[in-house]
């Protein structure tokens, strides 16, 4: 069978000393993606001290609504500390959707072709980035610039992945260019 990995986590400040993290969830199943023994890539930020590939869930639980992780590879706060800003993923049949129709993996959205409202080709989603607040659509226009989209339905409407497209409501400035810089 095949499969792709996915983006399930970033992992965050320790919390107390025996190596305990807090995660940014980046999935809507933390609960199987972070089940006791389950081991995730690890993908160090640049610039990071860390040369962790992997890490080993050893249990969760969750605090004043943050997910708190403890890895087999971080023993101490100072382990937890330096494995700030790694980036989790874990490997998914590549059929795969998620349990939420609102909600998509990556690979689903890039390469879809971007419209405006009224049905005309802005361009194609070339990249997701996962940013603390939302996500944003990176969007290559025709004229070969790179816009990037608030991942937000009052911007994104409309998703179609039977039909291979996106509806984003442009205005000027978000992927468009303002009319004196045409």
């Amino acid at each position: 069978m095949d499969t792709i990995e996915v983006v399930v986590g970033r992992i965050g400040k320790p919390h107390g000393l025996r190596g305990e993290v807090t995660v940014d969830v980046r999935t809507d199943e933390p609960e199987a993606r972070f089940a006791d023994g389950t081991v995730l890539r690890a993908r160090p930020p640049q610039g990071s001290v860390s040369a962790l590939q992997s890490v080993t869930v050893v249990a969760t639980r969750r605090h004043q609504g943050v997910l708190l992780a403890t890895f087999a590879e971080f023993s101490d706060r100072t382990a937890a500390e330096g494995a700030r800003g790694i980036v989790l993923s874990a490997d998914i049949p590549a059929d795969a959707t998620p349990a939420d129709p609102d909600e998509f993996y990556d690979h689903q959205l890039i390469g879809l072709s971007a419209y405006d409202q009224a049905g005309t080709l802005l361009g194609e989603l070339t990249a997701v980035t996962h940013g603390a607040a939302q996500d944003l659509l990176t969007i290559r226009t025709l004229d070969g610039r790179e816009a990037l989209v608030p991942f937000v339905a009052a911007l994104v409407p409309e998703v179609d992945l039977g039909a291979l497209r996106l509806v984003i409501a442009d205005r000027p400035g978000l992927v468009s260019p303002f009319p004196d810089q045409s």
